[in-house]
């Protein structure tokens, strides 16, 4: 690295936004310990005497910290990085103990719900890469879908996991034991319709007030649906990125490349767009009577996009991360350009649709407002389930490439928008995610109060995680599996958007590649240094723009920028900003006379730089890059 770049720019009256970021590592620090008080066992584990189900739930128990060591990543608190890796351990021995794993990895379960639960170890894996325990599970459980593993979840000559629901026990046929007569009694399902076309006798949910028909669509169900590859398998991929951004094993590269090139050729066969379903020949739509829809949470049935769509841009960055690729993301922009070109107009409020509340919370009262609907799913009618489109899908395909025609789709989708993207509502959904429009906004240069204004919803809603826990008076045994998620006090979307520059990540199952990473030196670890509060306010292809402020008045502090999480960008240089003059001046005079303000240019050619913050400082940084000049990899700090 160049020697330090020191900051002289005195900060003045504090930016509103440093003090309420700051604020909010605090809150959540808070927030965590008295979570795992109300929550959690001596040994990590979470407090249940529910039931379970047969198959389905262990994810559910690894999401109630799924973002602590983002926060840690972050800047949280030091002890937070261990304490996230105990309560790893103590909840894969509670679900070893329950029988959902095997080996410390999910028995056999399908990967729109894996993907939900490995996103804690993905994280854990990242926050500290020198963790050889950390690594050698990743290792571990990478080994089971790479040909020849003992598991046998893949099949090499069809190039196809071998079920849609696999894992640690290898391929695990059929589906949930409490699925096997699948009756109208299943109300929670309803509105996903019917899981299947095509069962004689059976064209509408009443028909499952038959048990009969109820024990036939179950019966098909483990037919059709308990054999051959899915798409949502795609995010299996992940795994093996993971493992191979230890050490570049190339057994690792080859075969995340090899199954997503599969889905790809068959998504060129089916006029670009992805199939969800391959039988035990290779053969799309072989137990689905030809249909290249109706697998395994897939196109048909229960999410559509939001499971099909979201595994095959998960797969697609790991393709670009890889490789550096762009044309990875192809298999991705095909899928989304394909449901944006029979996007309709019309109101969530007069539209007949599957997930309802999500949107509720995202557009409050512009639900009654004509914009943007675009299919979700498909059957033997056609597309089906009309939504506002989900831009954490879009706004991933850009972040990976920073291409024109990924920036054009996202201009595209705005322009076709009824509501106003700068509005900043206040709410959080499962995926700690869902302001990404007002984001973009702010990136585009046309809503200058974002910051703040996040950064209040972010404190609005820890505090509520706060106060829920407060008054949560339930039992163990009357525990609802998703009672955690819905008390977890961290929330990382605005931290992430704000002091990095990055969209939330995929929640089923995505890697989160940093745009801009902060280390501190004088802790040797990940985050920004305690008092330093930083704000991205530029992301383009070559130039990262940022401004970091520290706001302790006595403590100088140090922090290394390091373009990227995984290392993949060279800084070429860096324009940062200067002042001189006579500050603080004399002390008789009323106030400091003002600095002049000023630019040098440093010549970085590095993937990091390291800025020296003294007290009461700030200093803005225009980051010029180049892309993609190393590898990338999980990087620790030497």
């Amino acid at each position: 690295m160049t020697e330090p770049i020191v900051a002289e720019t005195p900060i003045g009256t504090p930016p509103a936004w440093a003090i309420m970021q700051r604020r909010l590592f605090d809150v959540m620090d808070e927030g965590w310990w008295l979570f795992r008080e109300r929550y959690c066992l001596p040994d990590g584990s979470l407090r249940y005497a529910g039931p379970v189900q047969s198959r389905d739930g262990a994810d559910d128990f690894y999401e109630a910290f799924v973002n602590w060591p983002v926060l840690y990543q972050l800047g949280g608190a030091d002890d937070l990085i261990d304490v996230a890796k105990w309560h790893w351990e103590g909840v894969t021995r509670q679900l070893t103990d329950l029988g959902f794993l095997v080996d410390e990895f999910e028995r056999g379960y399908d990967w729109f719900h894996i993907g939900e639960s490995m996103i804690f170890f993905y994280a854990l894996c990242a926050a500290d890469p020198g963790d050889e325990v950390f690594r050698e599970r990743a290792y571990r459980f990478a080994e089971l879908y790479l040909p020849g593993s003992p598991a046998g979840n893949y099949d090499p000559a069809t190039r196809t996991i071998r079920a849609p629901h696999n894992g640690g026990g290898g391929p695990r046929w059929g589906i949930n034991d409490e699925w096997r007569s699948y009756g109208a009694d299943l109300t929670n399902m309803r509105i996903f319709g019917l899981p299947l076309s095509g069962v004689p006798g059976i064209t509408s949910w009443d028909d499952l007030k038959d048990p009969a028909n109820a024990d036939l669509m179950g019966a098909e169900m483990i037919r059709r649906q308990g054999a051959g590859d899915t798409a949502v398998n795609l995010a299996a991929t992940t795994l093996t990125a993971n493992a191979w951004l230890y050490d570049h094993n190339d057994r690792f590269a080859a075969w995340t490349l090899e199954y997503l090139d599969a889905w790809q050729e068959r998504a060129a066969a089916n006029d670009g767009l992805v199939p969800d379903n391959v039988g035990p020949s290779g053969i799309v739509g072989e137990l689905h009577d030809g249909r290249w829809y109706g697998g395994n949470y897939g196109w048909n049935w229960p999410h559509g996009v939001y499971s099909v769509g979201s595994a095959a841009c998960i797969a697609a960055l790991n393709g670009a991360v890889l490789t550096g690729d762009s044309q990875r993301l192809d298999i991705a922009r095909n899928l989304l350009d394909h449901l944006y070109e029979r996007g309709i107009t019309g109101a969530v409020d007069e539209t007949e649709l599957s997930i309802r509340d999500r949107w509720q919370a995202e557009l409050g009262d512009d639900c009654a407002k004509p914009t943007l609907l675009i299919p979700n799913r498909h059957g033997d009618d056609g597309w089906f389930d009309y939504q506002p489109p989900q831009l954490g899908l879009p706004i991933w395909l850009w972040q990976a490439a920073f291409e024109s025609s990924d920036r054009d789709r996202l201009r595209q989708l705005r322009e076709r928008s009824g509501y106003d993207w700068r509005t900043v509502r206040d709410f959080r959904n499962k995926e700690d995610a869902g302001h990404e429009a007002p984001w973009l906004a702010y990136l585009a240069g046309d809503n200058p109060g974002y910051p703040e204004a996040m950064l209040g919803v972010a404190l609005s809603q820890v505090q509520r995680r706060m106060d829920l826990m407060a008054v949560d008076t339930t039992d163990p045994a009357d525990l609802n599996i998703h009672h955690w998620q819905r008390h977890n006090p961290v929330a990382t979307e605005a931290l992430l958007q704000l002091t990095t520059g990055t969209p939330q990540l995929l929640y089923n199952g995505g890697l989160l590649p940093l745009r801009v990473l902060y280390l501190d030196p004088d802790r040797g670890r990940p985050g920004l240094p305690a008092d330093v509060a930083a704000l991205v306010d530029t992301v383009e292809p070559d130039r990262t723009c940022l401004q970091l402020v520290n706001l302790s008045a006595t403590q100088t502090r140090r922090v290394i920028v390091q373009a990227g999480s995984f290392g993949t960008d060279r800084i070429d240089e860096a324009t940062v900003s200067t002042a001189t003059g006579e500050y603080p001046g004399p002390s008789p005079a009323y106030t400091s006379p003002p600095p002049t303000a000023g630019t040098r240019t440093v010549v970085v050619d590095s993937n990091r730089l390291e800025v020296t913050m003294p007290p009461g400082r700030t200093i803005r940084l225009e980051l010029r890059l180049t892309r993609n000049t190393y590898r990338a990899a999980h990087l620790a700090l030497d």
